[in-house]
């Protein structure tokens, strides 16, 4: 009987799990539908979950993180779940088609549990990741290179050792502060440059942080600051305002929880790192390295290890002598080769005049050129007192070779100017054209010798040239031509040269006397309260300063001034009526003054040729009949002139600017003008008037309202117009009017266009009619779609069928465009193209470009726009022939 029972029970409990598996296999057929129509709701929801994340992700991105590795498993996992379901969508009405019995049975029961199955499963995986997605962080910060990389000229042969030495004192634990010294132009910048160049792209570096700042002679801690608390990310909007103590502190705090490298380029004195917030670091883990001339300054910053940077053995210097001058030039003459090792000996092995002295003899292919400079560099080869002796002495060579005096003066004249600072080629060429220099030329001719002289003096290694609108002058040239200036051309030339050296008042008047040129550009001035006597005085800077009086009688002694620049004293809010006293003033720069109304004695300037007003934003008052009276005015710059106020009825600016026009009809000299319109009427009136056509360099549209339409038509023809800003207007249609325009004139000077803030504006297609420009700028435009709309480009190309788009472009930035989708639909070369700035374009996915290996020049891309380049090799290989 026992027997019987356990059977009986052993059979009843199988029987229960059987039916419970029979059960739940149903289940998944019976509730198939059920969870079909689940399984459409969670994924929908689990898709808004995944936009979400995407839609952080991608903002993240754009400020330069990265997304989590949990972020991107988890995007994975979403892709492929959605993958799962599309194929199940794809047969679900088949296997519903085989249910029966109201949904409880299936034609096909194995076919239906299997789907039934693959459907729960799918849903419960569905909800899982739906739970999963609910990120805190979904990016992590990018860990950057502790260093920026720095331009640089190639290295310096035979400095390799000294490189070596330096790199391994960074590995030191004994060695904390590193000094080079040496000569001015010996290397020691290009040494230090490659220093940190050496930790871009390192990923075993030693160091948290590589900071750069270039110390200069007039030591301004403050500046210093300012430039480790941008490596180090404390330039927020209060930091300004912070004194010299309070942002110690604030560096400090930041420095000693780092590993750092600072590395201060060209010291002339003690630097008091503790001053600068700079921590002592006792286990010598962070380094300091820095480059003086004087053997001195290494141990006022009690350097642990100083390193001469001396000049080049004679096999380097050949070396880097022939590179300059070219083989060519060397075999122009038998005898030649051997004149050219003379004058590698006259330069010591010093870099910087091997580059001078190279580079001028780089055109000279005669025997007797080669024989004059021997005996020029032997005879000119001066002992000098203190620091620079035979610096000086071998870049006097190339002043002295400058082929006339009236450029050898143009060149000292750019001492002038602050050390460090990037001088604007228009700005010194009007200059120069106001002393006298170019007299003997007029108009644009002057301007195109101004440039000429200038590229004399790149090509002399006197200055670098920055771009096609700066350049800038070594220090050690700079002092050479002070020194010039100053002492041995003192008679002829004597200038008084202080610029950024921090003064509070303008020296004695007695100072003054005597003196031809005067720098004072870049102090803290804020009166002149005396009269100096200065009959002799033709240039007087005093630009960047803090002046807000000038006494009426400041100018009375000055009959022979030419050159007064006031610009950027912001606190100066009117002029003495003692500025008539400048009878032959030619060049007054009053731009970013504060200044509200100007004199009526302006007019007594009646040889004036420059007036510059640009950004005199609260200017209400210019008079009537003042235009009028300097009819020899070749400059006129109004550029956002009196935009923050309003003009007074007798003012020219009064009633959108009509007395302008008609006063800028009387100026028969005026070649260059520059205005901001700020009203479709005043647009109108300015672009009716061939003064204004013949004449305007600069134009700026800003701010107009009362138009939505640009006829862009109306201005193409503009001879001389390089700079095109429209900002903050509302225009919603611009209208090219190809048959109105010619096709050898349309926007042929045009080199920059900057659109900025018009919100209504599709596309900028009209720029295609500018085959010179180098410089696009779109920002803000929350309206743009595309740069260059086809169907309207096709209607340009009908007139212009050769046109090619963007043939001379340098640099092209779009900063925040959300809907730009297209710059042009197919591929450009883009010949010149050297920058590429994207910021805040989440449409654009394609840049235009053509790869051409036959370019050897790099584009800089900076942004968050992955430049597609992958262009088919038909493509890449005809454009390659066709550069070939």
């Amino acid at each position: 009987m026992g027997n019987v029972c356990a059977f009986q029970f052993g059979c009843e409990a199988l029987l229960s799990r059987c039916l419970d598996c029979i059960d739940k296999r149903s289940a998944y057929i019976k509730n198939l539908e059920d969870n079909l129509a689940a399984l459409r709701t969670e994924l929908q929801v689990l898709i808004a979950a995944r936009n979400d994340v995407m839609t952080r992700v991608t903002i993240a991105e754009q400020r330069r993180m990265e997304r989590t590795d949990q972020v991107q498993v988890w995007l994975s996992i979403v892709l492929a779940v959605e993958a799962k379901v599309a194929l199940i969508q794809r047969v679900e009405s088949q296997e519903i088609g085989k249910l029966c019995f109201g949904g409880y049975g299936s034609r096909n029961c194995k076919s239906s549990y299997q789907f039934g199955k693959r459907v729960a499963n799918t849903l419960q995986e569905v909800k899982d990741l739906k739970d999963k997605g609910d990120f805190q962080e979904v990016a992590k910060a990018i860990p950057e290179d502790p260093a920026d990389e720095l331009p640089m000229n190639p290295k310096i042969l035979g400095q390799q050792l000294i490189f070596n030495e330096v790199w391994s004192c960074l590995k030191q634990s004994q060695v904390g502060i590193v000094g080079l010294y040496g000569t001015g132009g010996v290397g020691k910048t290009t040494l230090l440059k490659q220093v940190n160049n050496s930790f871009c792209g390192n990923e075993g570096h030693p160091f948290d942080v590589v900071i750069w700042t270039v110390v200069s002679k007039d030591l301004k801690i403050m500046k210093v600051q300012d430039d480790i608390a941008k490596k180090i990310c404390l330039c927020g909007e209060s930091w300004g305002t912070k004194s010299r103590e309070k942002k110690a502190r604030d560096i400090f705090k930041i420095l000693s929880k780092k590993k750092f490298l600072l590395l201060l380029d060209d010291i002339w004195e003690r630097v008091d790192l503790i001053e600068l917030g700079v921590p002592p670091d006792p286990k010598m883990v962070s380094k300091v390295v820095f480059t003086t001339r004087s053997f001195a300054v290494c141990r006022q910053m009690e350097a642990d290890r100083e390193f001469e940077v001396k000049c080049l053995q004679h096999e380097e210097a050949w070396d880097l002598f022939q590179k300059k001058v070219g083989r060519d030039i060397l075999n122009s003459h038998p005898e030649i080769p051997e004149l050219a090792e003379t004058v590698v000996q006259e330069c010591r092995g010093l870099p910087l005049a091997l580059n001078t002295v190279g580079r001028a003899m780089a055109c000279k292919k005669t025997l007797e050129e080669w024989k004059d400079a021997v005996e020029v560099l032997r005879t000119s080869a001066f002992e000098f007192p203190g620091m620079g002796k035979e610096v000086y002495s071998l870049l006097k060579f190339s002043y002295d070779s400058l082929p006339n005096e009236k450029i050898r003066s143009c060149f000292l004249y750019c001492s002038l100017f602050q050390e460090d600072c990037f001088i604007q080629k228009k700005h010194l060429i009007e200059c120069w054209f106001a002393e006298g220099f170019l007299a003997k030329y007029d108009g644009n001719r002057a301007t195109d010798r101004g440039y000429s002289i200038i590229g004399e003096l790149v090509r002399a290694c006197l200055l670098e040239d920055i771009d096609d609108e700066y350049v800038s002058m070594h220090d050690v040239v700079r002092d050479m031509a002070i020194w010039i200036a100053c002492k041995i051309d003192k008679e002829k030339e004597n200038f008084v040269v202080q610029a950024g050296v921090g003064l509070s008042k303008a020296p004695e008047i007695e100072k003054w006397e005597g003196v031809k040129r005067i720098s004072l550009m870049y102090n803290k001035i804020e009166n002149l309260s005396e009269t100096p006597n200065c009959p002799n005085l033709l240039t007087l800077f005093l630009a960047w300063n803090r002046l807000s009086i000038i006494k009426n009688d400041f100018f009375q002694f000055m009959p022979s001034l030419r050159v007064l620049s006031l610009f950027y004293n912001d606190s100066l809010k009117e002029l003495p009526s003692g500025i008539s006293n400048l009878v032959s003033l030619q060049h007054l720069d009053l731009s970013y003054t504060g200044i509200i109304m100007l004199p009526e004695e302006i007019k007594a300037l009646v040889n004036l040729k420059y007036l510059g007003l640009e950004g005199a934003y609260h200017l209400r008052r210019f008079p009537r009949k003042i235009l009028s009276n300097l009819l020899m005015l070749r400059i006129l710059l109004l550029e956002d002139c009196g935009i923050h106020a309003i003009a007074t009825e007798d003012s020219i600016l009064f009633n959108d600017g009509e007395s302008l026009i008609e006063e800028l009809l009387c100026l028969e000299h005026l070649n260059d003008f520059s205005i901001t319109a700020r009203s479709g009427r005043a647009l109108e009136k300015f672009s009716s008037s061939y003064k204004f056509q013949n004449c305007c360099d600069d134009l700026c549209l800003r701010d107009i309202e009362d138009s939505k339409f640009l006829n862009v038509s109306s201005f193409a023809d503009m001879k001389q117009l390089r700079k095109l800003y429209i900002q903050y207007c509302d225009f919603q249609v611009v209208k090219i009017d190809c048959a109105a325009l010619s096709q050898f004139h349309a926007f042929h000077s045009l080199h920059v266009v900057e659109v900025s803030s018009c919100h209504e504006l599709k596309d900028v297609t009209w720029i295609t009619l500018a085959p010179c420009l180098k410089k696009i700028m779109l920002s803000y435009c929350d309206g743009m779609e595309e740069i260059i709309n086809v169907e309207k480009f096709v209607e340009i190309q009908e007139k212009w069928r050769n046109l090619i788009p963007f043939s001379v472009l340098e640099s092209l930035e779009l900063r925040e465009v959300p809907q730009l989708k297209s710059i042009y639909p197919n591929p450009l070369p883009f010949l010149y193209l050297k920058k590429i700035v994207v910021y805040g374009c989440p449409m654009l996915k394609k840049f235009p470009l053509i790869y051409n290996r036959a370019n050897k020049s790099k584009i800089v891309i900076e942004g968050d726009l992955a430049v597609d380049e992958d262009h088919n090799d038909r493509d890449d290989n005809e454009h390659q022939g066709k550069s070939e």
